[in-house]
């Protein structure tokens, strides 16, 4: 994809982003917790990125490394539009700084294990009563109640407990990874972001703060359809069904193609699966005496997915996606990232955009801000900051402090 440097955003001067005037306060590690500040950056709000003065934040660290030592490629994307400042929570000073932050903040992101901030001196208690309008979002991995709260809570374990590891993979084979091993980091962060929005409108309305508690495995939950009510009604267990999920619809799942490649086929209706056997030039499998029903395909899923298996197999896959594309059916190519870079849909929506990165050389190309707001868009500004970058102009600008004070803050190595 040939890309060139821009702001991604409104090409309006005057276009002022929906969150501007919210100031986040993001003392999260790794993704969860902070892709939910990241969000809100992208659309306007101001996100202080608070780090400890040895090291930063882990996910600097965690990635493709880049010609600049303190960030690699995920850092660089997900840390975008932030300022950093570094601060040690574990010290007297550090825990005051915050809570001077706090003051003067909307919102605060944490995603340490439960109990983490309460033994820093600051908790929920500490923290509103230092900003009864705060909104705080704690992300964990189990939670801040149940047995399970002080385990210590990754994603891949998300995914494992949540019930989707369970179905990624082939029938009876071992479950795989569901596509990305960060897809309930994602998930959590669109949710915490989301709570967030919900709590700020709630203090708007009664100028009260309060917090709000997401757990990893709840994400994942929350996204597996049926699973709950089919169980509990019919003790239904689903298991692995591979590339095609042939509970509700036929065919509807993935099929590989002469040139060695895939695409993705999904026929939920007697019209749509007209529509392939149209494609294929065989309307006499859509009659009502072979497969037009959704229930006799049901009966006969083998069958049919075979009858669209060699189909496949027996063109390119340009080929399939082109006679689809004629008649309506539901198709698309099963992309890698190299697809994806040559797709023109992509191209068209700007879905990617080239930013330049300082201390690289180079300009990174990044996913542009979702979701798309007709009159505020969001922005990509930056890429991630150095550590401690803004360090100095926040604790001047917000804070009022000298730099005597400032100095005297580094020499106690707080900051």
């Amino acid at each position: 994809m040939s890309a060139t440097k821009t702001d991604s955003g409104p090409t309006d001067p005057g276009c002022i982003r929906p969150l501007v005037g919210v100031r986040v306060i993001d003392v999260g590690n790794f993704l969860a917790g902070p892709y939910a500040g990241t969000i809100m950056a992208e659309f306007g709000a101001e996100v202080i990125k608070i780090e400890h003065p040895q090291g930063g934040e882990p996910m600097r660290r965690y990635g493709t490394t880049t010609a600049r030592l303190d960030a690699t490629l995920k850092w660089l994307s997900e840390s975008r539009n932030k300022k950093s400042v570094t601060c040690d929570l574990r010290q007297p000073e550090g825990v005051a700084l915050l809570l001077k932050l706090v003051a003067k903040a909307d919102v605060l992101i944490e995603n340490f294990r439960p109990q983490a901030m309460e033994s820093w001196g600051l908790g929920w208690d500490v923290l509103h009563a230092a900003n009864p309008r705060l909104v705080m979002l704690r992300v964990t991995g189990f939670g801040q109640t149940g047995p399970y709260k002080d385990r210590p809570g990754f994603v891949r374990v998300a995914h494992a407990m949540g019930g989707i590891a369970y179905l990624a993979g082939m029938p009876k084979g071992t479950p795989v990874t569901p596509g990305s091993t960060t897809l309930g980091d994602y998930m959590t962060g669109l949710y915490g972001c989301f709570g967030v929005l919900m709590a700020l409108r709630h203090r708007d309305l009664t100028g009260e703060g309060q917090f709000i508690d997401t757990a990893l495995y709840e994400s994942i939950f929350r996204c597996t359809e049926e699973l709950a009510l089919a169980y509990g009604m019919f003790g239904t267990v689903r298991e692995r069904q591979g590339s095609s999920h042939n509970d509700f619809a036929v065919p509807h799942g993935h099929f590989s193609t002469r040139d060695g490649k895939w695409v993705a086929i999904s026929c939920a209706t007697d019209m749509l699966f007209a529509s392939l056997a149209q494609a294929m030039g065989r309307p006499d499998l859509a009659a009502q005496h072979t497969y037009g029903e959704q229930e006799q395909r049901l009966a006969h899923r083998h069958d049919v997915n075979e009858i669209v298996r060699d189909w496949c197999g027996a063109l390119t896959r340009e080929e399939v996606l082109q006679r689809c594309y004629a008649t309506d059916t539901p198709v698309g190519p099963l992309n890698n990232i190299a697809d994806i870079f040559g797709d023109r849909q992509f191209h068209a929506r700007r879905n990617m955009v080239a930013i330049d990165a300082p201390d690289t050389g180079e300009q990174i190309i990044v996913p542009t801000p979702v979701p798309r707001l007709s009159a505020t868009p969001g922005s990509i500004r930056s890429l991630g900051p150095k550590l401690g970058e803004h360090t100095d102009e926040i604790l001047r600008e917000l804070l009022g402090m000298g730099d005597a004070e400032i100095a005297e803050l580094r020499a106690r190595k707080a900051i």
